[in-house]
């Protein structure tokens, strides 16, 4: 089967399809995209060798996942999808659902089938956001911040914490979000494209509110205000709110 296929026109089912989004441009990329499929066999997870195809429409799916003989007699399987592209970081929750630096990918269960039994689910497309990491390559003179995530009680660094400032620009108040995850390290490089906070009109001073999140519960959080803060190594410490 082609790698490029018009999956709107085949016969065969797909139960999840990925369109993967860059969070810093705004907008769909595939190029440089992988996908790992796993598979929950006996308490763990086996990577699989099926391969993603991608449509013209810039999904990822996997036609004919779950196809087999006697569908009836077996049951749904656990899935799930682990992406990866140079300088870039998977945020795994779907929009609206809480974050937690615990998932390593997109769940998801696969129903057994046949051209006479139908899957017993529709299937609805699954954005998948893509975050600048900290290798991501931001052009010459933009502005970051940098720093580390760390857990306040042990010093410990936290992997995979959400980081992020919002606001809203000053002449038309339209709302901005930056976000980023820190690496294995606990490490951070996020993007500051918008005006800060300012105590007045004129003001050079302005003030970015940074504030890194674990899961539900555990967060942390810090003023960062600029220029004179833009060479500082900034330290946002987790802990149970």
């Amino acid at each position: 089967m082609s790698r490029f296929v018009p999956l709107e026109r085949s016969t065969l089912h797909s139960p999840v399809w990925f369109i993967p989004f860059d969070d810093y441009a705004r907008g769909v990329r595939g190029a440089g995209v992988t996908v790992q499929l796993d598979r929950y066999e006996d308490g763990d997870w086996l990577p699989l060798d099926d391969l993603a195809v991608r449509t013209p429409s810039a999904a990822f799916a996997y036609p004919g996942l779950g196809r087999c003989a006697e569908p009836w007699a077996k049951r749904p399987r656990r899935h799930r999808a682990r992406f990866a592209a140079a300088g870039y970081q998977p945020l795994y929750p779907a929009d609206g659902q809480p974050f937690s630096a615990a998932l390593v990918g997109v769940e998801f269960l696969v129903h057994p089938y046949d051209d006479a039994h139908p899957p017993p689910v529709v299937t609805e497309p699954r954005l998948v956001r893509l975050l600048p990491s900290v290798s991501f390559p931001y052009p010459t003179g933009l502005r970051t911040v940098h720093g580390a995530v760390i857990d306040a009680a042990t010093r410990a660094p936290v992997a995979g914490a959400l980081v992020e400032a919002r606001g809203r620009t000053s002449r038309d108040l339209t709302p901005w979000h930056e976000r980023t995850l820190s690496d294995a390290t606990g490490a951070f490089r996020l993007a500051l494209r918008w005006e800060g906070e300012k105590a007045e009109e004129h003001a050079v001073e302005e003030i970015f509110r940074l504030q890194a999140t674990e899961r539900p519960g555990r967060t942390g959080s810090l003023v960062v205000r600029l220029p004179q803060d833009i060479e500082r190594r900034h330290v946002i410490e987790i802990r149970e709110s």
